[in-house]
């Protein structure tokens, strides 16, 4: 096993060294790579996914002193953010260095992170420099969590997909700002805004309409299943879901392990549960949301998680794929 998986990467290797691009897994989601010093690559990307090039895109490279070769200025809060949270799932938002426009959105900005995956470690460690990757999905669509994502959604347009199995977090990385007079929390994920404020020793300031700097998953619509999406608190859902069920609509259900009063299952109207853990919930939103988009449902109802930290980032990613519904 460890041989194929070896063939594998060195097959990775040789695609992104001659401008392929190279679907792969991280702890979050599965990313779609190209070598980050390729602009011809890294615009591949854009058309592969039909993202617009003012998009940015994320730098991802496997050891810590990377950071001084994509980035510059670096402040002394980067270098212990890293520490304590490389490899893991925070995207730090600096200014950039060697990191060419095409990847940067056209940005003086980049953002930078080393994921928390054996199999993308190996691949990065291999290719020796920074790959340059978004999720392996078409723009704006639901981010793939399982390689069968990626082949469903990209169908034939990647060179080469790593499969290393479903992803541990199952939703992007935070996206933290360093790059402004004071950090800025551009997008939530499963790092805890307490933890990064601990390491910091100062407050984040929250994600605004006005950010200045673009970043991944900022968009109003995003992460969105080509079923309609629509988010209610619990006595609001059911009211709907009857409502949908008697006008002949087909729909399902994703409800957060309720009793199995809460809602009824019908002709037209089929339950989900979901964990009662954030963190199970978030790993297991996007492979759900996949399943039911091909299952045949005409709209697709969620519970609204509680309004807390520890949902903070499942709440933006329902919020965004519901188109704000």
């Amino acid at each position: 096993m460890k041989e194929a998986l070896s063939r594998d990467v060195d097959a990775a290797v040789r695609v992104l060294r001659t401008g392929g691009l190279v679907a792969f897994p991280t702890e979050t989601v599965y990313g779609l790579g190209a070598d980050a010093c390729n602009p011809a690559a890294v615009r591949r990307i854009f058309e592969v996914k039909g993202r617009p090039p003012d998009h940015p895109l994320i730098v991802h490279f496997a050891r810590l002193d990377n950071l001084d070769h994509w980035t510059r200025n670096v402040p002394d809060a980067a270098w212990r953010l890293a520490e304590r949270f490389w490899p893991g799932p925070l995207t730090l938002i600096l200014m950039r260095r060697n990191a060419p426009l095409e990847v940067t959105g056209g940005q003086e900005t980049v953002g930078v992170r080393m994921p928390d995956h054996p199999l993308a470690l190996a691949l990065l460690e291999a290719f020796g420099g920074g790959v340059a990757a978004p999720s392996a999905n078409r723009f704006g669509r639901v981010s793939p969590t399982r390689a069968r994502h990626v082949r469903k959604e990209l169908k034939g347009k990647v060179d080469m997909i790593l499969d290393g199995g479903p992803c541990r977090v199952g939703v992007e990385s935070t996206i933290l700002c360093l790059a402004g007079s004071r950090p800025r929390l551009l997008r939530p994920g499963s790092i805890p805004l307490s933890a990064l404020q601990e390491v910091l020793g100062e407050e984040i300031s929250e994600p605004g309409n006005g950010d200045a700097i673009r970043a991944p998953g900022m968009l109003p619509s995003h992460y969105a299943p080509e079923t309609p999406l629509e988010v209610w608190p619990l006595e609001h859902l059911k009211r709907r879901g009857e409502e949908l069920a008697r006008s002949g609509v087909k729909a399902a259900a994703i409800l957060i392990e309720p009793p199995p009063s809460a809602v009824r299952e019908g002709p037209n109207l089929t339950p989900f549960p979901m964990p009662v853990r954030p963190a199970d919930y978030a790993q297991r939103l996007y492979a759900v949301l996949h399943l039911l988009d091909l299952s045949g449902f005409d709209v697709l109802l969620a519970q609204s998680p509680p309004d807390t930290e520890p949902w903070r980032a499942v709440n933006d990613r329902l919020r965004r794929a519901s188109r704000g519904r």
